[in-house]
């Protein structure tokens, strides 16, 4: 387990009423902020940053129903599970559910990859939940899928490889040993695995088994068609974020390369206050930037 990585946090699970379980990991206090992570990995991507977020928030990390030790709805032992379980909405129901475990009705949020687009769905869904959100190297999935192009394809082929009929992904990946796949989906060209620490590599893998190959495959499924159909009739209602949002991205991940600045795109899908900056990081920034990421978002959530 992640103990380590997050000392003195408690660690409890929560039952929500969309049938999931979510591992949470509370730490610190002041303003609540919860912190969501992406794919493949777990709610340790914020070990490097824990301590000082905890000096300044009431910090909740979840694992995303499906990922670590988070399980969604349904019969665990299928070969292939249902996307409508594992869209965003479901996702961003479930952090509400575990806010107001914790006491929260309103918090702030910061996510990364997945994390980021069950932010975005959280603060169209529950606008009064969601004080500020900051989001990290994600674009919205609606204006990915209308610009795809083979440069994108090739550094994002997990978007291309997982959706694919149920069952030919879970397989694929269930065939090879959990560390190899690891190493290749994180280890970005030109970054490597340098960037990360030993034992949160370790949580990563240890926490790559079939539950979570099957839901991770369930989730991109859910991003490519229930997801992507919410966020079109979202955007045709002109429903947008309304809350102050802060975008940072990575200047060496595959977001700046094929879609260069980021901000004008999301000031089509935020009518709140919109801010952020690219920062010397690759894709997975909370690891390889955390100090820049922080003198980002503290000062914003401190507002």
């Amino acid at each position: 387990m992640s103990d380590d990585l997050l000392p003195g946090w408690s660690d409890q699970v929560v039952e929500t009423p969309g049938g999931a379980r979510i591992r949470a990991r509370r730490g610190g206090s002041g303003p609540p902020l919860l912190l969501m992570h992406g794919n493949p990995q777990t709610h340790v991507i914020w070990h490097r940053m824990a301590p000082d977020l905890t000096k300044h928030f009431d910090c909740v990390a979840i694992d995303l129903r499906g990922y670590g030790d988070s399980t969604g709805p349904g019969d665990l032992s299928l070969p292939y599970y249902d996307p409508a379980d594992y869209t965003f909405r479901a996702m961003a129901e479930d952090a509400v559910a575990v806010m107001a475990q914790f006491g929260h009705t309103r918090f702030n949020v910061c996510g990364h990859d997945r994390g980021g687009r069950v932010t975005h769905r959280l603060g169209l869904d529950h606008p009064d939940a969601v004080i500020r959100a900051a989001i990290l190297d994600i674009l919205p999935q609606r204006h990915v899928y209308a610009n795809v192009t083979k440069d994108w394809a090739m550094k994002s082929w997990h978007w291309v490889f997982m959706p694919q009929e149920e069952g030919l992904p879970e397989r694929m990946m269930e065939s090879v040993p959990a560390d190899w796949f690891m190493a290749r989906k994180i280890g970005k060209k030109g970054m490597g695995m340098s960037i990360f620490d030993p034992r949160a590599v370790a949580e990563y893998v240890r926490c790559f088994t079939p539950k979570t190959i099957r839901a991770s495959c369930a989730d991109y499924r859910a991003c490519a068609t229930l997801d992507l159909a919410m966020d079109n009739a979202d955007y045709e209602a002109g429903r947008r974020l309304a809350c102050p949002v802060h975008v940072l991205w990575g200047r060496l991940s595959h977001t700046q390369a094929v879609f260069d600045d980021v901000l004008p795109v999301w000031r089509d899908y935020v009518t709140g206050p919109l801010s952020g900056r690219a920062v010397r990081s690759g894709h997975y920034l909370a690891e390889h930037a955390p100090e820049e990421v922080l003198a980002e978002i503290l000062p914003f959530f401190a507002t």
